[in-house]
């Protein structure tokens, strides 16, 4: 194999890297780093882009390190993406000090998510979920003036750690038993006999570090601090890019690895396996994150608790055990991201006009600035699945893959407790809604001055929510082609 060869399918990350090191540079140099800084990093993000679409469109390198699948591309250009919208959020937040090494930083996170989307084999997604969660726990106490962001930075740090560990400690295991790494190896030796004792610790270890990163309860206590806590474009990427990858490689894992051993979650036949485990977390963030979504009263707070309720609907996907639910999977993931970055969006403008970002803040939105409440409109309204926007058909998706999964329809009860969810979280989306349309401050604010490109990456993200829930058939026919 040529290094030319290797270089052209390692572009992508290669032109994310080198742009890294600009903005780096431009940062420590330059007499207006922000502006200068950020013109660099979206430009590399879109050459990146640019590079993943004359990809061969398939190749696999040292055994499943880096694969080039249409599945692979797609959620490359869907993370980068993610960071593009980041980028521009940076701008609209409340200003940072260092700006140059905060997006390198975001750019150095997004090669990690590109890593663990584009790898087959353990140890270079472990390697993947380290350099994401380097970079983001740095992202999440960025800023040093803020004893929150401080705290919030050490909490996922710690709970962090302790789930790299597990996710370690389950890859020594499976290695141990089955001598190989790659996903599809380690799905052929789990087929060819019985599972011994120390082959299933590896495997419920892998989903405990793996819950910890989509923030399933009950691995999710470091979510709310630090989505709080974090600078706001932080929040963002931790709560978007950084669950999109975590879920395509969670699909992989499960599905191609240990497919062999997936069990029956059916509430008539449970059989042991990882599916009644993803059952199990499934229940319980839906319960727990939409439960306590109900007593926040602050917007990032009752965020992070829905981003609990929604790992929830997701893993219903992959519960159903076949190309169908991941497909559910992948889109609503893909939906939900793209959604909760336009929300934290709004919340950074807010926030950088008002000081905070508590359900008060958000009073008389519509008077100040009706293109925020607008959009916020149709972002809240997606997350709680009301058509026609995209968290709807997700939903609707979602949960009838899981229906027809298996006989008789056995995951019925998870259906209906994604249902009451549903129900519940209606209730808190509309308190925020409620805030901004109907409550009036007690003092006249003057309106928000927001910029073009602010205005204009807003309406993109809430027109896409729109667009998607009216043509969901545009973003599924490519997941679902490129699974196929």
């Amino acid at each position: 194999m040529s290094y030319l060869y290797l270089v052209r399918l390692a572009l992508p990350e290669i032109v994310v890297t080198v742009t890294a090191l600009a903005v780096l540079a431009v940062g420590l140099t330059s007499s207006r780093p922000t502006t200068v800084c950020s013109i660099i990093a979206a430009f590399g993000l879109a050459f990146a882009a640019g590079a993943v679409l004359i990809l061969p469109q398939h190749a696999i390198l040292f055994q499943g390190m880096l694969v080039i699948t249409p599945l692979n591309a797609l959620f490359k250009i869907i993370c980068l993406a993610l960071a593009f919208f980041t980028v521009i959020a940076a701008n609209s937040a409340p200003p940072l000090r260092n700006h140059g090494e905060y997006l390198a930083i975001i750019l150095l996170a997004t090669i990690g998510l590109m890593l663990l989307v584009g790898s087959e084999e353990l140890l270079m997604i472990f390697i993947a979920l380290e350099l994401t969660g380097l970079s983001l726990y740095i992202m999440t106490g960025f800023d040093k003036g803020d004893v929150r962001s401080a705290e919030a930075g050490l909490k996922y740090f710690l709970f962090g750690s302790t789930a790299s560990a597990f996710t370690l400690f389950g890859i020594s295991f499976i290695y141990g038993m089955s001598g190989v790494t790659g996903l599809a190896a380690i799905g052929q030796e789990l087929a060819a006999g019985p599972v011994q004792p120390l082959f299933v610790v590896g495997i419920v270890m892998t989903l405990v570090g793996l819950a910890f990163k989509i923030a399933a309860a009950p691995f999710h206590l470091w979510a709310p601090d630090a989505y709080q806590g974090a600078p706001v474009p932080s929040a963002a990427f931790i709560a978007s890019g950084s669950k999109v990858a975590s879920f395509v490689v969670l699909g992989k894992i499960v599905l191609v690895g240990f497919g062999p051993v997936q069990g029956s979650a059916a509430w008539y036949a449970m059989i042991g396996g990882w599916t009644p485990i993803l059952a199990a977390l499934a229940a319980l963030s839906i319960v727990v994150g939409n439960f306590v979504a109900l007593a926040q009263s602050n917007v990032r707070r009752l965020l992070a608790y829905s981003a609990v309720a929604h790992s929830g609907y997701t893993l219903l996907g992959l519960v159903a055990a076949d190309r169908d639910g991941f497909a559910a999977t992948l889109f609503y993931t893909t939906v939900y991201a793209f959604t909760l970055i336009g929300a934290f969006g709004v919340v950074a403008l807010v926030r950088r006009e008002t000081g905070g970002d508590d359900l008060s803040n958000f009073s008389g939105l519509r008077s100040r600035s009706p293109l925020l409440a607008g959009c916020m409109a149709i972002f809240m309204l997606s997350l709680a699945g009301i058509p026609p926007l995209a968290g709807f058909f997700g939903k609707f998706y979602l949960f009838s893959v899981a229906m027809r999964a298996g006989e008789d329809q056995g995951l019925l009860w998870l259906v209906a407790l994604a249902l009451l969810g549903s129900f519940i979280s209606l209730y808190y989306y509309l308190i925020v809604l409620k805030v901004i349309f109907v409550d009036e401050t007690s003092v006249a604010e003057p309106g928000m001055k927001i910029d073009v490109l602010q205005r204009i990456s807003l309406t993109v993200l809430a027109v896409a929510v729109l667009f998607i829930g009216l043509w969901p058939a545009t973003l599924l026919t490519r997941i679902i082609a490129a699974l196929w």
